[in-house]
């Protein structure tokens, strides 16, 4: 479940009530690309840009991948969306904004979580020197094996044992 930043809560694909009051409280047109992208991303969290076309179309068919693009970037300029790029990975995208929240990835598939913040506040983490910077967020990736990449990293190993 995610909550929209009106404060209601979503679970998986988001009411189209809650996404067109989502824009127009960022000034953003009621646009049916922007409906379906948010629909996209609300049912495909950290999904890449391509996984999020192809849920764009099933319900958009005739929307192009440059539409599909720019409202990426019109949603995330606005806030609505999150855009993430681990290392070494394509951009991300996930719904979930305007939290205290982080990810782990799994570095053999590349499978993504969210990590709450242990201690709640934004940011959680501080500096030991902001340099005159008023930092507002701060961003952790934490990397290592998924529990299926894990459990098929020990299966060779117990098997050789054998």
């Amino acid at each position: 479940m995610t909550e929209s930043r009106t404060g209601r809560r979503l679970r998986g694909v988001a009411v189209d009530s809650d996404l067109h009051q989502m824009l127009r409280e960022v000034a953003l047109r009621v646009t049916r690309p922007r409906v379906a992208v948010l629909h996209a991303v609300h049912a495909h969290p950290h999904a890449d840009t391509d996984t999020i076309i192809q849920a764009t179309r099933r319900e958009l068919p005739e929307v192009s991948h440059q539409a599909v693009y720019d409202v990426l970037r019109a949603l995330t300029d606005a806030r609505l969306l999150r855009r993430i790029q681990p290392a070494g990975s394509v951009a991300r995208y996930e719904a979930r904004v305007a939290d205290n929240h982080h990810h782990v990835v799994c570095r053999s598939c590349g499978a993504i979580e969210d990590v709450d913040c242990a201690v709640g506040e934004a940011p959680c983490l501080h500096p030991s020197d902001r340099h005159g910077f008023s930092v507002d967020e701060a961003e952790v990736v934490y990397w290592g094996l998924c529990p299926a990449c894990s459990a098929s990293t020990d299966e060779p190993a117990t098997a050789r044992k054998g």
